[in-house]
């Protein structure tokens, strides 16, 4: 390995690219999801497969990613209509990934959905629906996604010591903090996010030496449809915002940007990590006691 720093240095700027990767976004249709999706084309990525249940949603997505206006030459983002949550789901994606490429450089594990109930009420089905709808690369029975007949053979076809592959997760602030919720408590969301994250370190370990990475985002609170209901009965986006050390909720750039860095040559010595998400709003969870406490007055 050459020792000559100075010479390593002169390619900096492209640290980074994604010039030519090839990345699958599972729940990419809007959120999260399509942020990411917007970050990864803009970053030079040469196909971006967007997929979820519904697919209208797919095609409105594209259309949107493929009106930008910086992408570089034959960039394109490409529909792919599947439920992510399901055996069959995840094997018709592989199947229709596959039909227009040999290899994927990054998988963006991003579906979800969440539902929240008080404690004395909580139902069992919440708890029957994280494991598979919140994030699909976990499975109670094993992550489907990754798994020697699905995506893992794509993943390792490209990936090498210098230039992995990168699988990302979507957990969540909800995995590693507490704080009560009162009536929008998410038990089974927490507990299954909090999985996600144990997993990924799994993963990491189990994958690293395949030349796929395996690292974690913990997103906070960013608006979206899925936290659009939690928020409004909470007090508001503002309550929320003013009760963050940063004094804000997320933007789509703070997605965008954080999973390009995990899918670059920066961060091509980052496996296992979970990156919070949420201006710290994780560490000052006291205060989301006292969001729930004004909600009721």
């Amino acid at each position: 390995m050459s020792t000559n720093y100075e010479t390593e240095l002169k390619d900096f700027p492209n640290i980074f690219s994604l010039k030519g990767k090839v990345v699958v976004v599972t729940g990419g249709s809007r959120g999260l999801g399509l942020h990411a999706a917007s970050g990864f084309l803009q970053a030079g990525a040469s196909k971006v497969y967007i997929t979820s249940r519904k697919a209208s949603a797919c095609e409105s997505a594209v259309k949107a990613l493929n009106a930008l206006p910086n992408l570089a030459p034959g960039a394109k983002a490409i529909s792919v209509p599947a439920d992510s949550a399901k055996f069959e789901g995840v094997e018709h994606l592989v199947k229709e990934v596959r039909k227009t490429t040999d290899h994927v450089d990054i998988l963006f594990a991003n579906a979800g959905a969440t539902w929240g109930e008080s404690f004395d009420t909580h139902p069992d089905s919440a708890f029957a629906k994280y494991p598979c709808r919140t994030c699909p690369i976990m499975r109670w029975r094993g992550p489907e996604l990754i798994s020697e007949n699905r995506f893992a053979p794509l993943l390792q076809k490209n990936g090498t010591i210098e230039d992995p592959s990168r699988v990302i997760i979507t957990a969540s602030v909800a995995g590693i903090g507490v704080g009560s919720l009162g009536k929008n408590a998410t038990f089974g969301y927490s507990a299954s996010k909090a999985a996600v994250i144990h997993l990924t370190k799994n993963l990491a370990v189990e994958l690293g030496p395949r030349h796929i990475l395996v690292n974690a985002i913990a997103p906070g609170f960013f608006p979206s449809k899925m936290a659009s209901g939690l928020l409004e009965i909470s007090g508001g986006a503002d309550t929320f915002a003013a009760k963050n050390p940063s004094k804000r909720l997320g933007k789509p750039e703070d997605i965008a940007g954080l999973v390009v860095f995990l899918s670059s040559r920066a961060a091509s010595h980052i496996n296992g990590a979970t990156v919070t998400v949420d201006g710290g709003e994780v560490w000052a969870r006291g205060g989301m006691v006292e969001v729930k406490e004004e909600a009721k007055l």
